[in-house]
C-alpha cells in the first residue's frame, strides 16, 4: 500500500516535477518575448530611418565608396569596386581590358605591369582604391587614335621580341614609361628598367633588342 504523497513547496497535484516543467516553459516564454521585441525594434527602427530621409546609398560611416571614378586611358569610368579588390582585377573584369594580365598576382612578375603618373606600377598589388584621380593607362590605351601602334608595340613586332607572349603587354608598359622620362638609354639601362618583368621563354634579348630599336627610331 502505497504512503501518503508528500508536495514540496511550490509543486502542485499534478506531480512532483510539474513546477520544473513550468519554470522552464516560463523561461522559454521570456526568451521568445525578448527575441520578439527586438525584431519590432530593429524594424521599426529602419521603417522610421527611412521615412526620415536617410538615403540608402550612403556610406556608412567608417565604410568605403564603392562606386568610384577612374581615368584609364584618357577616358573616366564608373565602376562598382570592392574594399580589397585589386587594380589588375578591376581592369580585367570590371572594365573588359584584358591586355592587363594576371601572373603571379603578388607583385613578382611583372605582368600586370600598367603606367599610374607615368611611373610603372604593378597593378595586382595596387588597390582600386588607392588610385583616385590619376591617370592610369593600360596596354590598350598606347595605340594612336589613327590605329598606328606605339613606336615600342611596332619594335616588338619587327624585332619577334615575344615568344609565347604572356608577359609582353607588361614588358611593353616598363619600357614605355622608361623612354618617357629617357628617350634615349643605354642598353643597361633598359635591362634595369625591365628587370622587374619575368620572361618564362628566357626572350629577354629580344625585348631589349625592341626597346632600344623604339628608342633609336623615336
Amino acid at each position: 500500500m502505497k504512503g501518503p504523497v508528500t508536495f514540496y513547496p511550490g509543486e502542485s497535484a499534478r506531480g512532483p516535477g510539474a513546477s520544473f516543467f513550468k519554470s522552464r516553459a516560463s523561461r522559454r516564454a521570456f526568451i521568445k518575448g525578448v527575441i520578439a521585441s527586438g525584431a519590432v525594434v530593429g524594424s521599426s527602427t529602419f521603417l522610421f530611418g527611412s521615412l526620415g530621409g536617410c538615403s540608402s546609398d550612403r556610406p556608412a560611416v567608417g565604410s568605403i565608396e564603392r562606386l568610384i571614378s577612374l581615368n584609364v586611358n584618357g577616358q573616366v569610368r564608373r565602376v562598382d569596386v570592392l574594399p580589397n579588390e585589386t587594380l589588375a582585377m578591376t581592369l580585367r573584369y570590371k572594365l573588359g581590358l584584358t591586355g592587363t594580365k594576371l601572373g603571379c598576382d603578388r607583385g613578382e612578375c611583372g605582368a600586370c605591369t600598367v603606367i599610374i603618373d607615368g611611373v610603372s606600377t604593378y597593378s595586382c598589388s595596387t588597390l582600386t582604391h588607392m588610385v583616385g584621380d590619376r591617370q592610369v593607362r593600360t596596354i590598350e590605351g598606347l595605340e594612336r587614335p589613327n590605329g598606328e601602334l606605339h613606336p615600342v608595340q611596332q619594335a616588338m613586332i619587327d624585332e619577334l621580341g615575344p615568344q609565347c607572349g604572356f608577359c609582353t603587354p607588361g614588358q611593353i608598359m616598363a619600357a614605355v614609361a622608361l623612354l618617357e622620362v629617357n628617350a634615349n638609354p643605354t642598353r643597361d639601362e633598359v635591362r634595369h628598367a625591365l628587370s622587374g618583368n619575368l620572361c618564362r621563354c628566357g626572350a629577354y634579348d629580344h625585348y631589349l633588342n625592341s626597346v632600344m630599336r623604339a628608342a633609336q627610331g623615336a
